[in-house]
């Protein structure tokens, strides 16, 4: 519960982003579609996916007929789950489950050296574990749990894969990069002098951080990679306010038979992180937010080139990237 007036305006703002959330996936649930088409040729990363909507997304993507490569903390697990909705037997889509620890910066590393091992070239990647609410933790790598999870783990992961997915596009078709954020990222700030919220830390003030934290690194990355001309679009993603065990540590798990009633299904938010990575609608759209499979509102500091590129170098900074993308300089 929140202890002080700075944490109650915090979770009054989550609460009107969540209205706001439910009401945008009522009023626009007939444009939240995404269309499936064969792309055997293509290959997929993503993180987490053994649960919730990550689960759905894989399953997608292999009804596509693509190669799927999963970084799930558990890999048989993971697989399991997935055999339990989709017959790998038959599915001419193909399924590789792979250790990670998105938390862990060892554990990224260890993990794109493998896909590396395995492709020469990534048609997607989506950025889609991550964690909701925790308590206080940090990581073996001395960072608070939510901006290491959702965010900092992501961005070096990027930076590691990112020769092969500019190795996978081309002119008409672009590879694409899909950060799987929040529309509480409206609410967010990047606290420079307390990244880890080490003096006053409340978890959805941490949450909202680092999912701001995504929709910043999007903009600035598209945009680097416009200024390339490299065939490499990045998208950011509200999935919609989704019945999900994230909610684990919300006071939802209070009223369960609420969020059944008003929230999405992992299916349902499964729908736009998709949109977002095969669309053909959005080829050459890079650097969007969007909800519901349509653009949606961000937080100002998104527009500012500048607050932009601070994030993005700041980030560069603690994890010792000298030059993004650019792997071993």
């Amino acid at each position: 519960m929140p202890k002080t007036w700075s944490e109650w305006q915090t979770e009054f703002q989550i609460q009107a982003c969540g209205a706001f959330g439910l009401y945008h996936d009522f009023v626009l649930r007939k444009k939240d579609r995404v269309e499936l088409y064969k792309q055997p040729d293509r290959v997929a990363v993503i993180t987490g996916g053994g649960r919730g909507i990550g689960l759905k997304i894989v399953e997608k993507l292999l009804e596509c007929e693509m190669t799927v490569v999963m970084g799930v903390r558990n890999p048989k697990k993971a697989e399991a789950s997935v055999s339990e909705i989709v017959d790998l037997s038959k599915t001419k889509g193909r399924l590789i489950c792979e250790k990670l620890d998105v938390g862990s910066f060892a554990s990224v590393r260890e993990f794109a050296k493998s896909v590396q091992a395995k492709f020469s070239k990534i048609d997607i990647l989506l950025n889609n574990a991550g964690i909701m609410f925790a308590p206080y933790e940090l990581t073996e790598d001395g960072y608070e749990s939510h901006f290491a999870t959702n965010y900092l783990g992501h961005f070096l992961l990027t930076h590691l894969l990112l020769n092969q997915l500019k190795a996978a596009g081309k002119e008409g078709r672009n590879s694409r990069i899909v950060n799987v954020s929040s529309i509480v990222h409206l609410v967010g700030r990047i606290n420079y002098n307390d990244i880890n919220g080490s003096n006053n830390y409340y978890p959805a003030t941490a949450y909202n951080q680092s999912k701001l934290a995504q929709v910043l690194f999007t903009k600035h990355l598209n945009n680097i990679l416009r200024e390339e001309g490299a065939h490499v679009q990045v998208h950011a993603v509200h999935p919609g306010v989704v019945d999900t065990d994230l909610f684990v540590h919300s006071s939802t798990t209070a009223v369960p038979g609420l969020k059944r009633i008003f929230f999405k299904t992992p299916e349902q938010g499964s729908r736009c992180v998709v949109y977002a990575a095969i669309a053909p609608k959005l080829e050459g759209k890079g650097g969007s937010y969007l909800s519901n499979c349509v653009r949606a509102k961000v937080h100002p500091a998104t527009t500012d080139y500048q607050r932009c590129e601070r994030l993005f170098k700041f980030s560069c900074d603690l994890l010792n990237i000298e030059k993004f993308g650019s792997v071993g300089k």
